[in-house]
């Protein structure tokens, strides 16, 4: 039987820069596909080629047993390939019924059937085991509602190719459950899916075979079944893991011992979130705030760097108290702030890298109006050298980056400001593997040199990896403090889960 789908000899370049080089996809008919790589590796661009948003440069497309070279995703649309971005692309103040029926409305005697569209909007999402009123704005609902709806939206079309891009950066541990079992309802009725997603769990659980890209070829094609993790990562990284995140410890606990403290902050209150909080960071260490979704540890943050007013407690940054009352306040005082949504809160996507490089430093860029370009360009050039930012030139724009690289100019527009203290909330979230690493790794060295960090992260591995100490949270109070060997999953665990600190029942 042919397969479903094969792109041979894909060519695409940006600017004389080679995004894709022969690459290589082949996709049989009702099979789930991994397709991972690091970030820049070409996933995106090999996916945005297929379905018409990209032209390709050279190679071939054969899909559903003939050649095709869709010149729109509304063309790729409607030859059966359904696309379901990281990124929610509906229409937030319609309703649900509209947004999943938009493009192919009922209608009846001339006028749209809403009971008709109705009805099929709640059949859809009773896939997902989900009873909402699909008559009410998509904005009313959460992300992960929003997140399942995209997906129902997609596999409403008569779709023989479901393309999913990072499809549970959104959803809880139920939430995954669920579309893995949508995933199953597919396979199962003949329909490919393309699954692309960082998460090592979700590939094995649910992918036959996989593609691995790196620097825009294909480098490994093979069955789930015959990849160790160790190997799919090794493969996707073109060289073994560092192991620098494992060494740097005891690096950290020396540099807490003996200094005073950078931030320290002490029964502090916000909201509803946020109720005894108390937490510290000494210059030269990573501290790690652990706890379930809700537990306060954002707005904790938020507190800190002036975005809210607390009601109650201390915050004492470089040895002042309460001083810091927005964030101009923060900024002029040494600190950073890598917030949890790259794409809203940090980046300025049509603006270049040089620009959001330089957003925090421009008013020491600026005399009398007028911006010191030499100083600028020099700045930039040095921090996109220093960070390994992958990009054409400081004039690309930031929205073209992949998400890693997006992520280092954002650390970028804090270090170039020389902080005392770097506030990073959720730093690896959409982001692969092999970035994930360069970035902690940068993380570890800058700590190094004396930085305080403060990391939130929902991934335990990666903060018990990174942190020498962390702060447990819990219904917005603070409940364990781990240090040394009480610094492990299981401890942060316990503490989630029962609230107390349980550093001695990790010793035993």
């Amino acid at each position: 039987m042919a397969p479903l789908l094969t792109m041979h000899g894909i060519d695409k370049s940006f600017a004389g820069i080679p995004a894709l080089r022969s690459a290589e996809l082949v996709v049989e008919k009702g099979e789930v596909h991994a397709l991972i790589g690091q970030n820049g590796a070409g996933k995106s661009t090999l996916i945005k080629i297929l379905t018409g948003y990209y032209k390709k440069d050279a190679g071939g497309i054969v899909f559903d047993g003939r050649p095709v070279a869709f010149t729109s995703p509304q063309e790729a649309h409607a030859a059966g390939i359904s696309t379901i971005y990281q990124e929610i692309n509906l229409v937030p103040y319609r309703s649900v019924t509209e947004n999943i029926c938009l493009g192919r409305e009922k209608r009846r005697f001339g006028l749209l059937d809403w009971p008709a569209m109705h009805a099929e909007a709640r059949s859809l999402l009773a896939r997902f085991n989900m009873d909402i009123d699909v008559r009410r704005p998509l904005v009313a609902y959460s992300t992960a509602v929003q997140q399942m709806v995209a997906i129902a939206r997609a596999i409403g079309f008569d779709a023989k190719l479901v393309i999913m891009d990072e499809p549970t950066s959104s959803l809880n541990e139920r939430e995954v459950e669920v579309l893995f079992g949508v995933i199953h309802q597919l396979k199962a009725a003949g329909i490919a899916v393309i699954f692309v997603s960082h998460k090592l769990d979700e590939l094995y659980a649910v992918c036959d075979r996989v593609t691995i890209m790196r620097d825009g070829r294909t480098v490994q094609v093979a069955p789930m079944s015959e990849l160790s993790r160790l190997d799919l990562v090794t493969t996707m990284l073109g060289r073994e893991l560092s192991q620098a995140l494992h060494e740097a410890r005891a690096t950290g606990e020396a540099a807490r011992d003996g200094r005073e403290p950078v931030l320290a902050v002490g029964s502090l209150a916000v909201g509803r979130k946020v109720r005894d909080v108390d937490f510290e960071v000494r210059p030269g260490e990573i501290v790690g705030l652990a706890g379930l979704l809700g537990a306060g540890r954002t707005e904790s943050a938020r507190a800190v760097f002036g975005v809210d007013r607390p009601e109650s407690g201390t915050i004492r940054f470089t040895g002042t108290e309460n001083a810091i009352a927005e964030p101009s306040d923060a900024i002029r005082g040494g600190m950073g702030f890598c917030s949890e949504d790259r794409k809203l809160e940090g980046i300025i996507p049509d603006m270049s890298v040089r620009e959001n490089l330089t957003l925090a430093l421009m008013p020491h860029l600026a005399r009398r109006g007028i911006v010191d370009e030499a100083r600028s360009r020099e700045i930039v050039d040095r921090f996109i050298k220093r960070l390994g930012i992958r990009c054409s030139g400081p004039e690309q724009r930031i929205r073209e980056l992949s998400g890693g690289n997006q992520q280092k100019v954002l650390l970028a527009r804090w270090l170039c400001m020389n902080p005392k203290l770097l506030i990073l909330d959720e730093p690896t979230r959409g982001i692969d593997v092999g970035a994930k690493a360069e970035i902690l790794n940068l993380v570890r060295e800058l700590a190094g040199h004396g930085l305080g960090v403060l990391m939130i992260s929902s991934e335990l591995e990666e903060v018990v990896e990174a942190a020498s100490r962390i702060f447990v949270l819990r219904d917005g109070r603070t409940v364990a403090e781990l240090t040394g060997g009480a610094v492990n999953e299981q401890a942060v665990m316990a503490a989630m889960a029962h609230g107390h600190d349980v550093r001695e029942a990790a010793h035993r």
